[in-house]
């Protein structure tokens, strides 16, 4: 909870009215055991931040949002967001991590492919200005040792 405001800032600094996370969003997110949020913390500074929401019953965990201030990009952050949350979505019995991006966010879609995601769908006009998310979707099992 002490995060709460510097996350609050992050989430404005990148997305839009209709797709930021207000103040009892991430409350709820941080308290609920159908989240996981992860926050990189740098020299005591909110660097960046990953939730993941989960659905009983399901194998699908749902990346919901990840970002990285401006101040603490091009440092390998996201990347390592991305593979905290794959983690505990494993550890939690997931097998599959899903998410939308931006169509028009290419340095986005080139982590998510680069970490093995594969596009599996498009939703149009999801975004403010009537940008289509692109809907990715990986495998989380670990392949069995032969």
């Amino acid at each position: 909870m002490a995060d709460l405001d510097a996350l609050l800032a992050l989430e404005r600094e990148f997305f839009t009215s209709d797709h930021v996370i207000s103040r009892r969003g991430f409350r709820h997110f941080m308290s609920s055991p159908k989240s996981t949020l992860i926050v990189a913390d740098i020299g005591g500074k909110v660097a960046g931040c990953a939730l993941v929401n989960y659905r009983r019953g399901s194998k699908r965990a749902r990346l919901y949002t990840i970002a990285v201030a401006t101040a603490f990009q091009r440092r390998g952050i996201a990347r390592r967001l991305l593979a905290a949350v794959e983690k505990s979505a494993s550890e939690r019995g997931c097998r599959f991590m899903r998410l939308e991006v931006r169509a028009d966010d290419a340095g986005a879609i080139a982590l998510y492919e680069s970490s093995g995601y594969a596009l599996f769908g498009r939703r149009s006009r999801y975004y403010d200005n009537r940008i289509d998310a692109l809907r990715f979707e990986k495998s989380l099992s670990r392949p069995n040792p032969a």
